[in-house]
């Protein structure tokens, strides 16, 4: 039997009955859709993940105070100038130091002049200079953050994020409210919605680090230094910053740059392919069932063709080679229209998502051969029992 007289046969018996055949293919095609939609969409979000983070995770740099680790007697390494020496870097939007301040167990957050006996709160309380607050890009609902005057000249001014102000009981700043924590009294400016960065700040009372080194002193460690920067200069900056804040002491402090974005997209990528390519596989498993089923189905219906072609000349091998090139097909057609409908979710979704779609060429080449391949496995059995049956007892049947 010629390869041309073997695919001219396999394609008859397919659309013999394509009703039956369309049905058969379903599982190839929701598989194979499946490979491929799944591929194109988990390297499309991929381009995205790295798009946000180089807006926003890739610009921000952490500075720490390692002092105390080297120097007991050193309370706080920063300079009072720390955010003008790291703000002149080529490179950097702003910069700022803070901490958290350490009350004692007596020392509670209420305000003023709303306060009530069961008003009081263990709120953590944060110094910051002024440069923080510009670097974590706050959305204000009301008022304003403090600025370098307010830092400058120790202030006893304080933001706050918006839950902190529910706990409080503060709703607006027309009645010019307080906040008293322990004995000292701050004036509160303004109420912050929502910050891109350093998000804890939503839960704090921030006050000027000026203010709070009066009122508590210095930090004892812990403090750390947030500076934005400009795309593609973090590296630099992190690199550049302990030299600008104490050249001759740069063992105190510790950069901390932003992680590699391509290290986030492999995990991200990979902890979905993993998920969603088990699905892909169960449906290709669900394919492969539903040809076998069908391709051993028609074995039994067409016994007596299969012992008139035996009785005219046609060995086993060619009854093999004829269900395996039928089940091929309808495989590879699966494949097919299953690579299609994959490509155009793909397509799709990324339009729907304002992305640009990412299909690697290896996929959609890949994508026909699976099912061919599917077909393949699931024609081995019904072909092979074809091909045992006996021509006498087949023409008797």
């Amino acid at each position: 039997m010629r390869p041309r007289d073997l695919v001219s046969e396999a394609l008859a018996g397919t659309l013999q009955r394509p009703a039956r055949s369309a049905l058969t293919s379903i599982g190839t095609v929701l598989g194979v859709g499946t490979f491929v939609a799944i591929l194109g969409l988990t390297a499309t979000a991929s381009s995205q993940i790295d798009d946000r983070f180089n807006a926003l995770s890739a610009t921000e740099v952490a500075v720490e105070d390692v002092a105390r680790q080297q120097n007991e007697f050193v309370d706080l390494a920063f300079p009072k100038d720390a955010d003008a020496r790291v703000t002149a870097l080529n490179g950097v939007r702003n910069a700022g130091v803070y901490w958290p301040v350490r009350l004692s167990e007596t020392d509670t957050v209420r305000s003023a002049p709303v306060a009530t006996a069961s008003g009081s709160r263990r709120i953590q309380v944060v110094a910051a200079s002024s440069g923080v607050l510009r670097a974590a890009a706050p959305t204000l609902s009301e008022g304003r953050v403090y600025d370098t005057w307010h830092d400058a000249n120790g202030q006893r001014v304080a933001v706050i994020g918006a839950g902190v102000a529910g706990q409080l009981g503060i709703t607006t700043l027309e009645t010019h409210p307080a906040v008293f924590i322990g004995e000292e009294a701050f004036s509160v400016v303004g109420i912050v919605e929502d910050v891109e960065r350093q998000a804890d700040l939503l839960l704090s009372v921030v006050v000027p680090r000026s203010a709070a080194q009066e009122v508590w002193g210095p930090p004892e460690g812990g403090a750390k230094m947030l500076v934005e920067t400009e795309v593609g200069a973090a590296a630099q900056v992190a690199e550049e910053a302990p030299t600008a804040l104490d050249p001759a002491h740069t063992g105190y402090f510790k950069s901390i740059p932003p992680p590699d974005p391509k290290a986030l997209r492999a995990k991200v990528t990979g902890d979905l392919d993993q998920l969603f390519l088990l699905l892909a596989a169960i449906c290709l498993l669900i394919g492969t069932v539903g040809i076998a089923n069908t391709t051993l189905v028609a074995v039994m219906e067409r016994t007596g063709e299969i012992g008139l072609r035996r009785a005219l000349g046609a060995r086993g091998r060619h009854i093999t080679a004829q269900f395996l090139a039928e089940s091929g097909a309808l495989g590879a057609l699966g494949g097919l229209v299953g690579t299609s409908l994959g490509t155009l979710t793909v397509v799709a979704v990324a339009v729907a998502r304002d992305w640009t779609p990412v299909i690697h060429p290896a996929t959609a080449a890949l994508a026909p051969v699976i099912g061919l391949v599917t077909g393949l496995l699931a024609g081995l059995y019904p072909a092979w029992r074809a091909s045992r049956i006996q021509p006498v007892e087949a023409l008797r049947r």
